[in-house]
């Protein structure tokens, strides 16, 4: 039996040891790249927190971003959202900061999973690249390196 391949670009960044810093430097290099994005988090108190991270990520540069029920967004290149079964002016890239499969990631162009160093997040990741995988996508795989 043949499997087909997915047209959604999955990739697994692991060995994260500040999720916010990381997430924060990669928002960055996307949308200066002009890359449209989706950020997915579940937990409201941490899609806050996000949004606070990236107001005062750094001093010399704007990441402008809002939610996703704010009626700028459509015109917005940094969505925050706290699930993805809404409409999006846009489906390049999905970051997703939860410990699920999102609904409807199959929308997107590309989606990158984030995973701490902590256990359960490693857990969880690894089930969720098994779900993919399943589902006949071939996650790629970056382990970031610590100094």
């Amino acid at each position: 039996m043949a499997t087909t391949e997915r047209t959604t670009k999955i990739a697994f960044h692991t060995n994260i040891t500040d999720k916010s810093h990381y997430v924060c430097r990669l928002i960055r290099k996307a949308n200066a790249a002009d890359c449209r994005i989706v950020v997915l988090q579940d937990d409201p108190a941490q899609l806050l927190a996000l949004d606070e991270a990236l107001w005062t990520f750094a001093d010399t540069s704007f990441l402008p971003h809002v939610f996703s029920d704010d009626p700028n967004a459509v015109s917005t290149p940094i969505i925050l959202a706290k699930n993805v079964v809404q409409e999006f002016p846009h489906y390049e890239l999905l970051i997703n900061l939860s410990n699920q499969v999102p609904a409807n990631f199959d929308r997107f162009d590309r989606l990158i999973e984030i995973i701490t160093t902590d256990q359960d997040d490693k857990l969880a990741g690894r089930q969720r690249y098994k779900t993919y995988q399943q589902a006949g996508y071939t996650p790629e795989h970056l382990e970031v390196k610590t100094a």
